[in-house]
């Protein structure tokens, strides 16, 4: 049972996070109060990167592994915040509830790795053997993976708690993501005399078609690798009088276990081959979105949109050790996936380090209006973090 003095710090840095507004690129006053909790509370190393993320680290007496817990600061933005009940900004408790942006989506989580390293440390008086950092990761949510990329180079971690909800299961895998982008290029005339040109939008949907026909790869765990038109463009817009010379898709892939920016990609292509042969009308290219976006510290962060799928097995040996370590404090967790693409597409996808999920609430209700988090979650994720280091450790 967790005392009260740690629920009390548990709740008071969870409400400390949310009322720090911090949309992706905006982080600094979250990684602030992070950083002054790491100094407060007995962490032996603080480190700021380029690109802002915040890394706490706890080193043990003894030489062992290190243990990464990964929580990102980062929230989506409040739409049409008259629709809210509480003040998204002002973390205010009603009914054993915690209300805010990041409630849930997940400054809940990000408080507990570091509330219950520092309580480990202290209960432990560091007699443990090897280390425990915890971060607070910028830019997870228009980049899964990318800002995690220094993280894991500076602490070259063993093993990776992701802190996204999972309702207090432990999720061994999920699903990666990717997006994909597919031009067609025409030749502009005016509408009166559209024979003259070669309409941009008409080519495409020529491949829209052909892309749909497409056989989805399965996997037996993970489901099917999804692959969904979400927006077309076309230029000039707004096109009045003229035949479009250019038309963009883009399709949201979910990615599994294994597969390749090339294996990804080639399908696709393959069929826009075979289109382009038959009909020399169509002029088509396949890529992968590229994203920029301006971190706090003033770096850009960059990359392709492109997020690895990733699985472990249940019969792992240290799946098996933190389930007994769980089980023992009277906790049931259910060993899953996420539905949802997390920064271990880089720390498991990328990099090949164990990782698996433990986070506090549930994921329906991260991104939602009156977003929250139950306290008695909170509190329970606290004691099954320190459960976790146990174990590893």
């Amino acid at each position: 049972m967790i005392e009260e003095k740690e629920k009390s710090q548990v709740i008071d840095l969870c409400r400390a996070l949310i009322c720090a507004k911090s949309y992706s690129g905006e982080e600094e006053k979250a990684g602030e109060l992070l950083q002054s909790f790491f100094k407060e509370h007995g962490f032996d190393r603080v480190h700021v990167d380029e690109y802002g993320n915040v890394i706490g680290t706890i080193r043990g007496k003894r030489q062992g592994k290190k243990l990464l817990f990964d929580g990102h600061i980062d929230t989506v933005p409040v739409v049409n915040q008259e629709k809210w009940t509480h003040d998204p900004f002002a973390a205010e408790i009603v009914d054993g509830k915690i209300y805010g942006r990041g409630a849930s989506d997940m400054k809940g989580a990000v408080a507990a790795m570091a509330v219950a390293a520092a309580n480990f440390a202290e209960m432990t008086n560091k007699d443990f053997a090897g280390e425990i950092h915890v971060a607070g990761v910028v830019h997870e949510e228009c980049f899964e993976g990318v800002a995690a990329r220094k993280i894991s180079e500076f602490v070259k971690p063993d093993y990776v708690v992701i802190g996204e909800a999972s309702n207090l299961n432990l999720k061994i895998g999920q699903r990666g993501r990717a997006e994909i982008v597919v031009e067609t290029f025409g030749i502009p005339a005016h509408s009166a005399s559209p024979e003259k040109g070669l309409n941009a939008v008409y080519a495409m949907s020529k491949v829209i078609q052909v892309i749909r026909e497409l056989e989805p790869t399965e996997h037996k765990v993970l489901g099917k690798g999804i692959l969904e038109l979400t927006d077309i463009k076309s230029t000039p817009y707004p096109g009045a009088s003229v035949v479009p010379e250019y038309c963009r898709v883009t399709y949201d892939r979910r990615l599994l276990v294994g597969e390749t920016k090339a294996s990804v990609l080639e399908p696709i292509q393959t069929a826009l081959d075979q289109l382009m042969a038959q009909d020399p009308t169509v002029k088509a290219k396949v890529s992968y979105a590229k994203g920029k976006e301006r971190c706090y510290t003033g770096n850009e962060i960059e990359g392709e949109r492109f997020f690895p799928g990733w699985l472990f097995e249940k019969e792992e040996t240290w799946v098996k050790a933190i389930m007994n370590e769980l089980e023992g404090s009277g906790f049931q967790p259910s060993i899953t996936q996420y539905n949802f693409c997390t920064n271990g597409s880089h720390y498991a996808g990328e990099a090949g380090i164990t990782t698996f999920g433990m986070g506090p609430s549930d994921e329906r209700l991260a991104h939602v209006i009156d977003e929250y988090i139950e306290i008695d979650q909170l509190t329970k994720v606290t004691e099954c973090y320190k459960g976790i280091m146990k174990a590893l450790l």
